[in-house]
């Protein structure tokens, strides 16, 4: 979908809220989203959905799990109702389902593949606050009694070390060298060593936002705030702090983000007596992940296909 058609969508999506004011596109990537004028006059956030990629049950339920957050005490983007009284819209230009969210105040903590800003001192205490959100979320996605209805995918250990992964088999990553292959898959055997073990202890499982990284925390004074919970699954907790490590592993203060991110998280809920050990190897895990996520996204030649496959290989080196 182009921007230009991305645009023409979203203006006729805002009909269903009763909205004439032309949004403002913010991304045109997995979900087109926009800035929108919200019935009340302030301002929202409209997602057109990408078709197949979530159930309408599925983004209906992730916006119940929203509701439930708030309901919770947390601070989320939450749906505004439709005319017809809905969470949804669906926009038969487009060929895909609509939602409109409450903005959230802030600006994002910082973007992939570019250096953390601000001094490390600051860094820290974000990653700390960020630890204490995540911490939040789960206490309040635990206390939510999810209605029988409720419905999004499972990330465990076979949707993410299993023959056919979730987000795709990363050691067919097509810019990987055979040496390069062999150091990925050999990583995927430790990896599942290392989530056995964890499993037969009693892992830590269930809603996750799965998609904390810089884009999506917002950073409001000394408050972070989660958006964009499209992503959210059942799946391991440490698996949520790995992704918010993840673009942190080749910034010179890694360590100390890490420190700060599980000092933050075990202030408001207890981890694991390995949670060093497991954050690491989930975060690696995230890695490779993306290896395979960028496959059937871009190009086999692509500069981007390469740079996710780099990324896996020495953030493997690195762990390994």
């Amino acid at each position: 979908m182009k921007d230009h058609e991305a645009l023409q969508f979203a203006q006729a999506a805002m009909a269903h809220w009763g909205v004439n004011d032309a949004p403002c596109l913010i991304k045109n990537r997995e979900n087109a989203v926009f800035e929108a004028a919200a019935p009340n006059g302030g301002k929202a956030a409209l997602r057109l959905h990408r078709p197949g990629y979530q159930s309408d049950n599925s983004i209906r339920s992730e916006l119940w799990w929203a509701e439930a957050l708030v309901a919770g005490g947390m601070d989320v983007p939450v749906p505004v109702r439709t005319l017809a009284d809905d969470v949804l819209a669906f926009v038969p230009e487009a060929g895909r389902m609509a939602s409109l969210v409450t903005w959230c105040k802030g600006k994002p903590m910082g973007e992939g593949d570019v250096p953390l800003g601000g001094s490390e001192a600051r860094q820290e205490a974000l990653h700390h606050a960020l630890g204490v959100e995540l911490a939040r979320l789960h206490v309040a996605s635990d206390a939510a009694l999810l209605p029988e209805s409720f419905e999004r995918p499972h990330l465990d250990s076979d949707a993410l070390l299993g023959p056919n992964p979730a987000w795709g088999r990363f050691w067919e990553n097509p810019s990987l060298t055979s040496t390069e292959v062999e150091l990925l898959q050999d990583a995927r055997i430790k990896l599942l060593v290392v989530f056995e073990r964890y499993l037969s202890v009693g892992a830590d499982f269930g809603l996750i936002h799965a998609d904390a990284l810089r884009e999506n925390v917002m950073v409001d004074g000394d408050q972070v705030r989660l958006i964009d919970f499209d992503d959210g699954v059942f799946g391991f907790r440490m698996y949520e702090l790995g992704v918010a490590m993840s673009q942190n592993w080749d910034q010179p203060n890694r360590k100390a983000l890490r420190e700060a991110l599980l000092r933050g998280y075990a202030s408001k809920r207890a981890l694991p007596d390995d949670a060093k050990t497991l954050l690491d190897a989930f975060t690696v895990m995230r890695g490779l992940a993306s290896c395979g996520w960028v496959i059937e996204r871009y190009a086999p030649d692509a500069a981007t296909t390469r740079n996710y496959a780099a990324r896996a290989v020495e953030m493997v080196r690195r762990w390994v």
